[in-house]
């Protein structure tokens, strides 16, 4: 069947109250946004509740589909029939056909679901279910009536137009990207903090992210696997202003003046400086790691303490009570997981102590930084002052 129009179902944007507007237009924005990846001219318009997509031109179906599966704050997307008033039984002859033509032979169960949100139309939700469920037994009488668990459910929506559908594709949910405010996310080759930024994406915040790259012991391959990651988050989030820092001098200072057993903790409190610097400068209102408790020694209660006191910023980690196992089948369903598991280092995996401290105590973390007191301004600030910053889409 070919369909002419798209009905778009949200859920907690109808919460709102007086602003669901705010939200309502946020959402066509970005609906928008997604839909000039897919051929086809398509106008997308919201009345009563709901959001339409209508395509005026020839398009693709899946294309569509794909697209407006990657936009958060869509519950459903619903390919719809989309027929004028006239009388009831052209209703009911266009209901039968839709039945025809989308379950052709079906022996199916089935459910009528009618809603009259325009008042004006002289039949009653109750009566439109009992009659149109009768036309549809009288015309595929193959068909039969399940009001608890059908496998199809019917819906037809009386609005300014009457909308005719059975299909209703699920969303990725959340709220639409830009209405929360914007956070830096700290961004690796590895699995978790691409998850880490999808997932604080979808509650609507706009994402900037920050790389630590450390040449010559990184790769141009690593560099280039992290902005393909960045891509693939981009499919859901919008544009990403991806910043990649050179850390490779800042690394080489710790590995020489601190403790091997404190080095993770303290290259990682730089990163957050950095990170909330560029942060600060682009107006974003908090940081996104992807640490999970207890994953690595860096993530023990005990490390984030120590690293979050290097901070003024909120830290935002979406993954904190995930499992590994958990984080993967996220990645998997975004399409991050393969290109994360690549073989190519980042700068977290190259200066590795062999027995890192799990439970780093702030005075000596603080005491072993003053070794770095008579280079480290002057490395950070080059660090800052060669920042390359990529536009990801």
């Amino acid at each position: 069947m070919k369909y002419s129009t798209f009905l778009i179902k949200y859920a907690e944007i109808a919460i709102k109250g007086k602003n669901r507007y705010v939200f309502e237009d946020a959402l066509m924005h970005r609906m928008k946004l997604a839909l000039k990846q897919a051929e086809g001219d398509f106008a997308v318009s919201k009345a009563q509740g709901r959001v339409y997509v209508d395509c005026n031109s020839e398009y693709d179906y899946d294309e569509v589909i794909a697209a407006l599966s990657r936009v958060f704050g869509i519950n459903a997307i619903c390919p719809v029939v989309k027929v004028e008033y006239e009388d009831f039984d052209k209703l009911s002859a266009d209901v039968v056909d839709y039945v025809r033509e989308e379950y052709p032979d079906s022996t199916a169960t089935f459910k009528v679901f009618a809603r009259r949100a325009n008042k004006a139309f002289p039949v009653h939700s109750t009566e439109m279910n009992s009659e149109l469920g009768g036309a549809i037994l009288d015309a595929c009488p193959g068909m039969r009536v399940d009001v608890h668990n059908p496998e199809i459910e019917l819906n037809v929506e009386v609005r300014e137009s009457i909308f005719i559908y059975s299909k209703q594709i699920k969303g990725p949910g959340g709220m639409p990207v830009g209405t929360n405010g914007k956070a830096m996310l700290l961004l690796s080759g590895g699995i978790d903090s691409p998850v880490a930024g999808y997932m604080v994406a979808k509650r609507g915040v706009k994402i900037d992210a920050v790389y630590f790259h450390a040449p010559p012991y990184t790769s141009e391959r690593a560099k280039q696997k992290v902005i393909d990651l960045a891509k693939q988050v981009a499919k859901y989030t919008g544009t990403i202003c991806l910043h990649v820092i050179n850390f490779t001098d800042i690394q080489l200072a710790i590995y020489e003046k601190c403790p091997h057993e404190e080095l993770t903790i303290i290259m990682r409190r730089y990163m957050m400086r950095i990170a909330e610097h560029i942060a600060k400068e682009n107006e974003c209102l908090g940081l996104i790691t992807g640490e999970s408790i207890g994953q690595v020694a860096s993530q023990t209660m005990h490390s984030l303490a120590v690293t979050n006191e290097v901070c003024s910023l909120p830290v935002l980690r979406p993954l904190i009570g995930f499992d590994k196992q958990e984080i993967i089948e996220v990645s998997e369903k975004i399409g991050t997981f393969e290109t994360s598991i690549l073989p190519y280092e980042d700068c977290c995996t190259i200066f590795v102590a062999k027995h890192p401290v799990t439970k780093p105590n702030l005075k000596m973390i603080k005491r072993s930084e003053e070794r770095l007191a008579d280079c480290i301004d002057a490395l950070v600030k080059t660090a800052l002052d060669t920042d390359e910053v990529i536009n990801v889409i």
